[in-house]
């Protein structure tokens, strides 16, 4: 039976809300970094996917995201991000020492798992990206070029194909459809560089998953981030006229089923 947990723990800008998706008898530990303006909410189908996969799943809503504490998506730093992360990951394998870790991001929470796993990834068995912002992000270069961010919400339409998904994205009241902060934008650009200038993530198995239609995110951008941490073991995988969110793409289970058969080839490797 499957239990699941909600919590709080203090993170580096207030109160961090947590949750859980336990198996009864685990062979990984999973990680959800959402992405930015959202939260772990939207990302039930992907837990329970993983979960039945064998995983127990955890993730938290960033600091200023969701139902955790903090000024709506202001970052200062994105390393505090990556700390708050951290400590989730470092609870979690209190109670699974033993279990191969595998962290997961999207789009902005993509840079966040990356950043991690270049701080962090002695300690983690893989690392997902679907859709990260890595390299080059031509909508971050021009807020950065402006005094005032203008009031203009992310367009749900260019999410997924389904025009449900859009639909609820613009019905949730804990997805933030304000401006960017022009303290995030800087954060952001920051992040970006300070990953660029770390480099390959070695022989840590890494998946990028990527829609070919992804207007938020364009494809091009992240490749020149990807080439910048590619290791010894990257595998691409592009959708064809998929947009920004894949894991809500009219194909989803195609691409969970991806990132599971992956997994599965992780595991069943010789330990590295």
């Amino acid at each position: 039976m499957t239990v699941t947990r909600r919590w709080e723990f203090a993170g580096r800008d207030g109160a961090v809300a947590a949750r859980s998706w336990r198996h009864p008898e685990p062979r990984y530990l999973a990680v959800l970094v959402h992405g930015y303006g959202e939260h772990l909410g939207r990302y039930e189908h992907v837990a329970r996917a993983l979960l039945d996969h064998g995983a127990t799943v955890v993730g938290v809503d960033h600091a200023g995201h969701g139902l955790s504490a903090g000024e709506r998506v202001l970052v200062a730093d994105f390393e505090d991000r990556v700390a708050d992360v951290h400590s989730l990951v470092e609870d979690a394998r209190a109670d699974h020492r033993d279990l191969p870790v595998v962290v997961i991001g999207h789009s902005m929470g993509g840079m966040i798992a990356t950043r991690y796993a270049q701080l962090h990834g002695e300690g983690i068995a893989a690392l997902v990206l679907s859709g990260p912002v890595l390299g080059r992000w031509e909508a971050l270069e021009a807020m950065r070029g402006l005094d005032e961010i203008p009031d203009v919400p992310i367009d749900p339409s260019t999410l997924s194909r389904d025009p449900q998904v859009g639909r609820a994205y613009a019905d949730d009241p804990l997805v933030w459809h304000g401006p960017f902060k022009k303290v995030t934008v800087e954060a952001w650009a920051r992040c970006l560089d300070a990953i660029t200038r770390h480099g390959s993530l070695g022989a840590l198995p890494t998946l990028w998953v990527h829609g070919e239609d992804d207007r938020l995110v364009p494809y091009e951008g992240t490749a020149v981030g990807i080439e910048a941490v590619r290791g010894t073991d990257l595998t691409e995988r592009r959708h064809a006229e998929a947009r920004h969110e894949v894991f809500n793409e009219t194909n989803s289970d195609e691409v969970l089923a991806e990132v599971t058969a992956f997994v599965d080839r992780v595991l069943s490797a010789p330990a590295r």
